[in-house]
């Protein structure tokens, strides 16, 4: 079934074409700008899971072709894999690349990800650099590979949404690496309003174990993150940046070091990799705080960029 749907609004212009390959969907007509009708005669269950009405075709193989922005993006599903085929362009606008933060140029990839199809929940935190993929393709990779480096020896990675020193982040929350791939550092309203539904909760990717990835709409799901209240480690702390400034960084915590945010579960609903149950369904959440896009999993995966490569880093 081929349904060609006008892209939403925010600069959204292009067409996008959607080749769903579904044995049945549920939705009757059109109502957003990824949504399909349906040609079965089978109506939907009396209830589905929140998944199910929020992820509609998603949840299945579908392929996401956008003529306007070069997206090319396939997913087959099977028993037990989900498989990514994509070229990692975003179906969305983005900012100018390069930029005075970032040098690098946005190129199309040859990407192909594997993930289990659903999450085999260990309970146990494992951290991942690259926590899954969009559904329009782009990664999620939350970390940089700058680092601020102290006098007295102390080393510190330096977060990605930050204030202090310009990584050239666009208004997607992304930026490119120098192989030319873009990706996101955390949530990407046009990428919500391409994806959302009538629902709170977004379904905006897959993270490497299996798990489906949404954002609240709301903010109903709050972070269990928070600023630390000790001062920092170390003295003379500062960074480098690309055009030679050096970039200082204090005692006083402010958000722009990992090292600067801790986690207590009463601070919030969300667990250390920001997942909870959604009806029984262990899932992540993307947040509009720490940590932005989750820095952990909890269900089994093997850590590896597309066909198994070492993560690229920014």
């Amino acid at each position: 079934m081929n349904v060609t749907i006008n892209s939403k609004s925010l600069g959204i212009t292009g067409v996008v074409l959607l080749v769903i390959g579904l044995a049945s969907c549920s939705a009757s007509e059109i109502e957003s700008s990824t949504s399909v009708a349906d040609d079965s005669e089978t109506s939907a269950p009396e209830t589905e899971s929140t998944a199910e009405q929020i992820s509609g075709e998603y949840l299945g193989d579908y392929s996401l072709e956008d003529m306007e922005f070069g997206t090319s993006t396939t997913v087959v599903v099977d028993s037990t894999v989900r498989t990514i085929v994509t070229n990692s362009l975003p179906n969305h606008e983005t900012g100018d690349f390069p930029n005075s933060g970032n040098p690098n140029t946005i190129t199309g990839q040859a990407n192909t990800w594997v993930f289990p199809a659903s999450i085999t929940y260990l309970g146990e935190p494992n951290p991942v650099r690259q926590t899954g993929v969009g559904l329009n393709g782009v990664k999620f990779e939350p970390g940089t590979a700058e680092v601020a480096v102290c006098a007295t020896g102390e080393s510190y990675s330096i977060e990605g949404l930050q204030d202090v020193a310009d990584l050239g982040m666009d208004f997607n929350n992304a930026h490119v690496q120098p192989n030319g791939e873009y990706h996101y550092h955390g949530i990407s309203a046009l990428m919500v309003e391409i994806f959302e539904s009538e629902s709170d909760l977004v379904h905006v990717g897959f993270a490497q174990d299996g798990a489906l990835i949404y954002y609240s709409k709301s903010g109903q799901y709050s972070s269990g993150y928070k600023l630390g209240e000790e001062p920092r480690d170390g003295t003379d702390c500062s960074y480098t940046a690309r055009d030679s400034a050096t970039i200082e960084f204090g005692a006083e915590k402010d958000g722009s070091l990992t090292s600067d945010w801790g986690y207590s579960a009463s601070y919030g609903d969300l667990d250390v990799c920001n997942g909870t149950e959604i009806e029984g369904v262990y899932s992540y959440l993307i947040t509009d705080e720490f940590p932005y896009v989750p820095r952990c999993l909890m269900g089994e995966f093997s850590e590896a960029g597309p066909g198994g490569d070492r993560p690229q880093r920014d």
